[in-house]
């Protein structure tokens, strides 16, 4: 294929808050570019986005979507653009992360009637971390309500000056039938099928809009010396070298630009996507970013190098790559997807070089070989087959069974590297897990590790035996047991999580263990003489060997050890595991012939129990540090809910963004539905951490 012939590449990530017209967007511009017949609504269902039961169900984005379109632009160049539909909810918002780990730019869409919510604060947090260019879509302007000029205020206000409007509305509700375009000072009239066309301003608009361009225009080319010097001297530069200049500062994300459109009447859709074309940065100019994980690299990370080469750096090193289709094959695997038609499909963005049909790579993250059976691009649930991936393009294959979310490809044998890391988001809700049946049993821990795969903000662990769902909310729980039973077959029930208290002996105690049997041939003869005593909290255990003149044999010693442990692991009187336990073995009794390693190991685990029953246990409970962010008015609010939770507060800081970061220690206990009463007192404008700390004594009114 003639190079010239390739469209130019981009992939947007579409973010915003719950309920501010992402999909909705995404299945306008999918409209208007003839990629399908017919807009679906997401009241229906049958939108492009979300095509997953559970989202159909819920009548919201629960996870990552792809969609790609082409787009001839504004000064006839072909484009591609793979749209990233990102959840709104917060328990989702890993989806966000992963978008924003392979986009080219970030559109932040926003409604004309909700304005800047907590929702669109947490988003452009992310995209601002992420480093990601931006622009802000103010969409649903044909609704009642909708003021854009009021949405403007608030997001200067949150955000700062540096977002600009270059486009400005001509109406709103249901009179938004036309946009002024702040750089031509040209009105774009609007039709049914969402065509325009251009026309002469409304003399009700022409001061505004002038002012508006005066102001645009002014923070342009004061970042142009030539464009400068010819405005002050009279000349204003033509609209195509003011945007020319204009996508230079949306790529170092010295300027956001901010425009309006509706996604249901198509107002201002199809300005959208030349804008895109125009001022957001292409695949070729957004460098990948590696980090070395060992012996190798991953290509030249020098600005403006090659991708490929003979890379270098040491373990840990994070490189910038170029995308360069020259290049050595180098392939991000950012989300894996288990579909119960085609098995698991494997969304991948090209970081350097051509990956094609049939190529063999190996996995630099996790050394598996893998062998590139189908390229496709995503449609949301469709495919669309194609031969090869270039450099900056997304697309999927399926059936890398050995390359999680996270992986890395290239064609070197040797050597180990990943993709840079995306924000780690700590699990905040957690439910227990019991299988429906003895096959759903049998299943249960290959499935869980395959939904962790797809979706690593979920975590599994086990508490007193049983299996531990964690997740960033209730929702994303339900969800992630709702995938389990449609996707993987396995069927499980929901309960709380156990909280994991612990027990410790309450007062020095001696004992003895003894065994003593003999049933025929050899017998079973031990007896050890212990002390057990208490340790600091988090002393964990501690074994002592006092044993003078032989009376415990040396090979024997380590046995009581491991019986000691066994006594303490499998729990005390009251039916938890015991810590912060000191151990001395000061004596015993050993028989020349039947003694052996498991006498003494059993008889070391008879005298700690009978320690613990003679001494007795106090409860330990497990705390964890919480850190709130919150507005400041809603300082009180939060303390007052931790004080309520037994919680004491370390710290009470601002953070960067002017709001209040409150840090407490909570018991566990109090923390299994925090995050949604958290959401529920603060209006969602919170940001919650929850992280393990330490054990302490708990009070007597605690029954655990």
């Amino acid at each position: 294929m003639n190079s010239a012939s390739i469209p130019t590449h981009r992939t947007v990530a579409l973010v915003g808050g719950t309920g501010s017209g992402k999909t909705t967007l995404a299945e306008a511009l999918l409209f208007r570019a003839g990629a399908i017949s017919r807009a679906g609504d997401v009241e229906h269902g049958t939108t492009v986005g979300d095509h997953d039961p559970e989202e159909i169900a819920r009548g919201t984005t629960l996870g990552l979507s792809l969609a790609t379109f082409n787009w001839t632009g504004p000064d006839g160049a072909e484009h591609a653009i793979t749209l990233a539909d990102t959840p709104g909810h917060p328990d989702f918002v890993g989806g966000v992360d992963t978008a924003l780990s392979v986009a080219d730019v970030a559109v932040l869409v926003v409604s004309a009637v909700d304005g800047v919510t907590a929702g669109t604060r947490a988003v452009w947090t992310a995209v601002q971390a992420a480093g990601v260019p931006c622009i802000v879509v103010v969409t649903q302007e044909d609704k009642a309500r909708a003021d854009f000029r009021k949405v403007l205020g608030e997001l200067h206000a949150a955000f700062g000056d540096h977002l600009w409007a270059v486009e400005l509305p001509l109406g709103e509700e249901q009179a938004f039938r036309a946009i002024a375009d702040v750089l031509s000072e040209q009105a774009l009239v609007y039709d049914d099928a969402g065509g325009h066309r251009n026309a002469p301003l409304p003399p009700e608009a022409e001061a505004e809009e002038h002012r508006m361009h005066v102001d645009v225009t002014e923070e342009i080319v004061s970042h142009d010396d030539e464009q400068l010097e010819a405005y002050l001297e009279g000349r204003e530069p033509p609209v195509e070298e003011l945007e020319r200049t204009l996508a230079k500062e949306v790529a170092t994300g010295e300027a956001v630009p901010v425009i309006v459109c509706s996604g249901v009447t198509g107002t201002g859709v199809d300005r959208l996507a030349d804008l895109l074309c125009s001022l957001a940065p292409s695949a070729l100019e957004h460098d990948g970013r590696i980090v070395l994980g060992g012996s190798g690299g991953a290509g030249r990370a020098e600005g403006g190098g090659e991708g490929g080469g003979e890379g270098g750096g040491q373990a840990g090193t994070e490189l910038r790559v170029a995308p360069n289709p020259a290049g050595e094959p180098l392939v991000h695997v950012f989300r894996t997807v288990a579909d119960p038609f085609v098995g698991q499909v494997s969304m991948l963005k090209v970081l350097s070089g051509i990956v094609r049909t049939g190529d063999r790579l190996h996995n630099a993250t996790s050394g598996a070989d893998e062998r590139i059976h189908g390229l496709f691009l995503l449609r949301g649930a469709e495919h669309l087959p194609i031969d090869a991936l270039r450099a900056g393009e997304v697309g999927a294959v399926a059936k890398l069974t050995g390359s999680p979310s996270g992986s890395l490809l290239w064609s070197r044998t040797n050597g180990t590297a990943r993709p840079a890391p995306v924000p780690r988001r700590a699990a905040v809700f957690a439910v227990t897990l019991t299988p429906a049946s003895q096959s759903d049993d049998e299943k249960l821990s290959t499935a869980l590790a395959r939904l962790v795969a797809e979706d690593p903000t979920l975590v599994v662990d086990r508490v007193a035996g049983a299996p531990i769902l964690r997740g960033l909310g209730d929702v994303h729980v339900a969800v992630a047991v709702e995938r389990l039973a449609r996707v993987f077959g396995v069927h499980v029930t929901t309960g709380p999580a156990p909280v994991a208290y612990r027990e410790t002996i309450a007062r020095p105690a001696q004992a003895e263990g003894k065994l003593k049997k003999q049933s025929g041939g050899h017998g079973q003869f031990a007896i050890v003489q212990l002390r057990v005593s208490p340790l600091p909290t988090g002393g964990g255990f501690e074994f002592v060997d006092k044993v003078v003149g032989g009376a415990v044999p040396r090979a024997y010693i380590p046995a009581v050890e491991k019986g000691a442990r066994d006594a303490l692991a499998a729990g005390g009187p009251q039916g938890h595991p015991v810590v912060d336990v000191r151990v001395e073995l000061y004596d015993g009794k050993s028989h020349s012939v039947d003694s052996s390693e498991m006498a003494f190991r059993t008889a070391g685990s008879l005298g700690v129990k009978a320690a613990l029953a003679e001494a007795g246990t106090v409860i330990l409970e497990p705390l964890s540090v919480v850190t709130v962010t919150v507005p400041s008015e809603l300082q009180g609010t939060v303390l007052t809910d931790l004080s309520g939770r037994r919680g004491h507060v370390s710290a009470t800081e601002s953070a960067e963004d002017g709001r209040t970061r409150v840090v407490a220690s909570v018991p566990d206990v109090e923390l299994s539905r925090y995050v949604l009463d958290l959401r529920s007192m603060t209006g969602g404008q919170a940001e919650l951490t929850i992280a393990p700390d330490r054990y302490a004594k708990a009070p007597n009114s605690v029954k655990a």
